[in-house]
């Protein structure tokens, strides 16, 4: 089945397909499903075009990009189906809402390239539930968006998913996708995408920031008596500050500064209703399943891009970290019963001004469940410890706040099961005025209490300045 180039082949795609999802609801003894319509575009940029996604007297705040230019980049809007819980199911539940999701789609153009496939879109939490309940992130929220506009290399396609029924038929949806691609070319043709000038400069600063020393020196020092005696073999310890901006933003102004200083990073954006954003950039693959094949990265050990980053790769403390990550990942693939291959060294890789020892981990996906995968991975000793289980209950105890989707997985799946999962660090929480930022470091034996607090303000700081967040010359 071609790609649409006019409204009447749209049209006629539209009718056929919502014509074979009648039928196959029918045998399945089920109500009229989602219908799910695609055209190709030129190549529009979905950073800019997100907030022209929404129609009018549309309520629903949800919001998703994924910014990994000059690779897939990904904007979506509007929830056509979705799940949210908690427990230890989720990542179990999560698989099979998508399979559903993206089963019973009736999608077409059949023969689409795969950055505009339907895809179900993913946001995990530390832990499977919040510490007390109504409190912090939901275990999981899984989203399939009513709109989707995709760009990869020069080419782009808007897909648009609704329920048929009550009103809403085939040829509703097809006017509705032919007029918002006209619209959202004639807004990036007119320079009206990304909004009034004032958001596209995204210049506040920060005017209080709090004092996050004294309390995680306390627990630092706790956390490293758990590593001295032998307790745990390694801990991630995260600190939270809160920064007060002396006017609100737009999550998007600070994306936008994230692609220019981070463009060897994923950057990602997950509005779940407005007025509250999680977006960061994030340089860490939890795993990538391409046309059977998984990826996963080992990354730990972190220095400032200059002499020092040289010096990752021969001290004695980073490498033991960066191993530690390795051997973990790799044995876990190996009780799933993979074959994992690895480079014999790490490497040094950028992500902006920092460096990491990075070390590429691959396997052959078989018949193996993504999400299935994700939930024996997450969280990995570079985000949380050794022993996995105490790790995080000393988490618990030691960090006095929740987690939400800090270090947790964040992404997508698609209608072939292809999956892009990120671990969603170097990221921050937005509210209006109010800008709440996390960063850890990995705590093993040998680590020295100020080394730690020095690497913690370094990310902190360096995530202020890649949002382009000049601070005053003191705060505290």
């Amino acid at each position: 089945m071609q790609a649409p180039s006019s409204f009447p082949e749209l049209l006629a795609i539209a009718s056929e397909t919502a014509r074979r999802l009648e039928e196959a609801a029918g045998r399945r003894g089920e109500e009229e499903g989602v219908l799910s319509l695609a055209l190709p575009l030129a190549g529009l940029d979905p950073l800019e075009l997100l907030p022209q996604l929404a129609g009018d007297g549309e309520s629903d705040g949800f919001r998703f990009l994924w910014d990994g230019t000059p690779g897939l980049c990904l904007a979506a809007q509007g929830r056509c189906n979705s799940l949210e819980l908690s427990g230890p199911r989720r990542f179990e539940l999560a698989q099979r809402f998508s399979s559903l999701s993206l089963s019973r789609l009736a999608a077409a153009p059949r023969d689409c390239p795969p950055l505009a496939r339907p895809r179900v879109l993913l946001a995990f939490a530390f832990f499977d539930s919040p510490l007390r309940q109504g409190t912090g992130a939901s275990g999981v929220q899984a989203v399939l968006p009513h709109w989707q506009l995709s760009r990869q290399g020069r080419h782009c396609w808007l897909r648009l998913q609704r329920n048929l029924g009550g009103g809403i038929t085939a040829r509703s949806l097809a006017e509705e996708l032919w007029e918002k691609a006209r619209h959202l070319e004639r807004a990036a043709a007119g320079g009206t995408a990304g909004g009034t000038a004032g958001d596209r400069v995204g210049s506040a600063r920060i005017a209080h920031g709090s004092n996050w020393q004294p309390g995680y020196r306390a627990a630092l020092e706790q956390a490293l008596e758990l590593v001295e005696s032998g307790e745990l073999r390694k801990l991630v310890l995260a600190v939270r500050q809160q920064l007060q901006l002396d006017r609100p933003l737009d999550p998007l102004s600070l994306l936008r500064h994230l692609r220019r200083s981070q463009s060897g990073s994923c950057r990602f954006l997950w509005q779940h209703c407005s007025g509250e954003a999680l977006l960061g950039a994030s340089p860490e693959r939890l795993l990538t399943v391409r046309q059977g094949q998984l990826r996963s990265d080992a990354l730990a050990g972190t220095a400032p891009l200059g002499e020092a980053a040289a010096d990752l790769l021969h001290s004695s403390k980073d490498r033991h970290e960066h191993d530690l990550v390795v051997e973990t990942i790799t044995a876990v693939l190996q009780r799933q019963g993979l074959m994992p291959r690895q480079p014999r060294h790490p490497r040094l890789a950028r992500h902006g001004s920092l460096v990491h020892l990075h070390t590429p981990i691959t396997a052959s996906l078989a018949d193996h469940q993504p999400l299935a995968l994700a939930e024996a991975l997450h969280p990995t000793p570079a985000v949380a410890g050794l022993p996995r289980r105490e790790a995080m209950a000393w988490l618990r105890s030691l960090e006095p706040f929740e987690r939400g989707h800090y270090a947790a997985p964040i992404g997508w799946i698609d209608s072939e099961g292809d999956t892009d999962l990120r671990v969603a660090i170097r990221s921050g929480i937005l509210r209006g005025q109010q800008l709440e930022l996390t960063a850890g470091a990995g705590l093993v034996r040998g680590s020295r209490p100020e080394r730690e607090l020095q690497e913690v303000a370094l990310k902190l700081g360096v995530l202020q300045q890649q949002l382009n967040l000049p601070a005053p010359a003191r705060f505290g």
